[in-house]
């Protein structure tokens, strides 16, 4: 008698529309799978696959009984449907996650943590989620790089992004100035991270979360993907174990509730303080690590000039895939 070892892989796609737009996931989980081949019509040890996880290890019993061949096919028929259940479960735990940010995130929501920021007495500590701190910081960083371009904080309170503190763990916050918070050119990017993380988390072995502008592949694939150039172009890249993120600010189809991308008091030559940004280009592609860094830097190659924008992407580990968008831009 032999066991072969073989490769089990199931992958479940599902599609459903959230943070105002369709959200695409694939998960793919694999098991090894023994398949019984009976030499010779005498006793055979019993082969069957361990559940206990989404890589189960064949084990072998000293039971004596006679195996039909038909059996072990029912062996690999049993653990393709745990697969299967497994990539189910873990796109459902992707969902929920998502949605988890869109509460936390929504600008304006009843109950959401930045509509609490936004509302907040001064200098006064809110309690969030520590996600919110994390963000915050982020956005610190991406602010000190672009030398103030980068700000969540829209025109419609006076309040900057400086204005805000940031307890160590995260957890509190604290507005110096009114301030209205809007996490839009960054919140989509990192719900996609929380799904793949939450894909990871179930057991899945590889996978994509394609959220509109903002997709990130993990796992042992490579996803062939057509990025889309400044004159309309569309160029054909090959994107593995990283996230691409662009930005289309001639887009219609924006979630209603974001406000849009701001330059408040910087000398970039995009409109005076307290306007809405009116990008020098339209079109913007990034590579990096994560959805949340591919997402914020998109818009900071939108609307920082060349030499900032390259070295904030080179700051954080990220890249255009085509030529610089702002050397071909019409």
């Amino acid at each position: 008698m032999r066991i072969i070892l073989v490769a089990s892989v199931s992958t479940v796609k599902r599609l459903r529309v959230s943070l105002g737009t369709l959200v695409a996931i694939e998960a793919t989980a694999d098991v090894a799978v023994g398949r019984i081949v009976l030499a010779g019509g005498t006793a055979h040890r019993k082969a069957r696959a361990n559940a206990a996880g989404p890589r189960a290890a064949l084990t072998c019993t000293a039971a004596t009984e006679v195996i039909p061949t038909a059996l072990a096919e029912a062996v690999a028929a049993d653990v393709t449907a745990t697969e299967i259940l497994t990539a189910e479960a873990a796109i459902e735990r992707a969902f929920e996650a998502i949605e988890q940010v869109n509460r936390l995130m929504h600008p304006r929501a009843e109950g959401s943590d930045l509509a609490r920021i936004s509302s907040a007495p001064l200098h006064a500590p809110t309690q969030v989620h520590a996600s919110i701190g994390q963000l915050l910081n982020l956005a610190k960083r991406i602010h000190t790089l672009t030398e103030g371009v980068f700000d969540p904080c829209t025109p419609a309170q006076p309040g900057r992004l400086s204005d805000i503190e940031v307890s160590a763990g995260g957890t509190e916050v604290v507005c110096r100035a009114p301030v209205a918070l809007d996490f839009g050119g960054f919140a989509k990017g990192y719900a996609v991270d929380c799904a793949v993380e939450a894909l990871m988390a179930t057991g899945c072995t590889a996978g994509l979360v394609n959220a509109g502008g903002d997709l990130r592949v993990f796992g042992p694939r490579a996803q062939p993907v057509f990025v889309r150039g400044t004159a309309g172009e569309l160029t054909n890249i090959e994107l593995a174990d990283a996230a691409l993120a662009v930005s289309d600010a001639g887009s219609r189809h924006q979630p209603a509730e974001h406000q849009g991308y701001y330059v408040r008091g910087v000398d970039t030559g995009a409109p005076t303080a307290g306007t809405q940004a009116v990008p020098a280009f339209n079109y913007a592609a990034v590579i990096a690590s994560t959805a949340l860094v591919a997402d914020a830097l998109a818009k900071c190659v939108l609307l920082c000039p060349p030499a900032v924008a390259t070295r904030t992407l080179r700051a954080l580990g990220a890249f255009q895939p085509l030529a610089d968008p702002k050397s071909s831009a019409p």
